[in-house]
């Protein structure tokens, strides 16, 4: 059986509603990145060191990220020499296989969000300004509370002009309340608030909103090195994910800002916002193979469910759905 088929067979078995987002959600990736794959494949009877080369540029041009695209092809090209794979048709599944097989270097289970079983759970999140943070905490708020669990919100971007009115603005639309303090004021000293606050509730997670003034650099990473001291004297073991937004639709520069993160911040994971709206959804696994840390959620729509766990293989699926329903058929 094809891996292809086998995928298939596993999804089906699934939820539909998170199958299809991630269909509907990759659609401008599918229509660039498959459509050529579809085209490469209908140019070329034959796998040769010419297909392969045109096979690099789309990936490169999806951005899959250049180390990343190396490996892939190489291991293409083994796994070709293996199976004897002569007719460039019967690569499709193998290249999907390899997509999966590269994102799933590292243990499963580190997609997951590290929620305490009845205790406090604290999430920081860190991003530059204007990569969807608010937006993401929202929605994780929404998700969060129709799971029946108590949410209570920080508002640590004390510094840049409405931040804390449209994180109160999310607050009020899905129903949970923001800890905040005076424009201006410490972002640690709001945290210690929050985290009172969350205590005396008995609350169940506590999500962080922080600043992302990048250009200040220096400033911001001391501003939550700080952040995270208070958070973790207060709670220990705290923060239990430090979730790191990148716009999907800057492309490489969402590698660069995960690399500038990654070495001034415990990123324990990534959010991936509008992924929906690039044609280039394999920075996903630019992000996951080459600097090692996992992609935990996906942006894939507007609504206030379209935030979702990433999951590797509804990915695969949702780039290359219609091969797969193809051969289904």
């Amino acid at each position: 059986m094809s891996f292809f088929k086998k995928l298939k067979e596993k999804i089906t078995k699934q939820t539909d509603t998170v199958t299809e987002k991630f269909k509907e959600g990759l659609t401008k990736t599918r229509d660039n990145f498959s459509s050529k794959v579809n085209e490469l494949v209908a140019r070329y009877r034959k796998v040769d060191e010419e297909f392969f080369e045109e096979l690099e540029e789309i990936l490169i041009q999806a951005d899959v990220g250049f180390d990343t695209v190396m490996q892939l092809i190489d291991e293409l090209k083994m796994e070709v020499k293996r199976k004897n794979i002569q007719d460039s048709k019967d690569i499709q599944s193998v290249i999907s296989e390899k997509l999966v097989e590269i994102y799933r270097e590292a243990d499963e289970t580190s997609t997951e969000i590290n929620i305490q079983e009845n205790a406090l759970t604290v999430i920081l999140f860190v991003g530059v300004n204007g990569v969807g943070k608010t937006t993401t905490i929202g929605k994780l708020a929404h998700k969060y509370k129709s799971e029946g669990k108590t949410v209570l919100l920080a508002a640590g971007d004390t510094f840049r002009a409405g931040a804390i009115e449209q994180l109160e603005v999310w607050g009020d639309r899905v129903g949970v309340e923001v800890i905040k303090q005076a424009a201006g004021s410490d972002p640690a000293a709001v945290m210690f608030d929050a985290v009172h606050s969350a205590k005396a509730r008995n609350a169940d997670i506590l999500l962080c909103d922080t600043a992302g003034r990048l250009q200040n650099k220096v400033n911001l990473m001391k501003e939550l090195e700080k952040v995270k001291k208070v958070i973790e004297r207060e709670v220990p073991g705290a923060p239990h994910e430090v979730l790191l937004v990148l716009d999907a639709t800057t492309g490489q520069n969402a590698l660069i800002q995960a690399k500038t993160f990654k070495e001034a911040t415990n990123v324990s994971g990534i959010v991936l916002s509008k992924l929906d709206g690039t044609a280039k959804g394999g920075i996903v696994l630019a992000i996951r193979n080459e600097l090692k840390i996992p992609v935990k959620l996906v942006g894939l729509g507007e609504k206030m469910d379209d935030l979702q766990e990433f999951d590797a293989e509804k990915y695969v699926y949702g780039l290359f759905s219609e091969l797969i329903d193809q051969e289904e058929a």
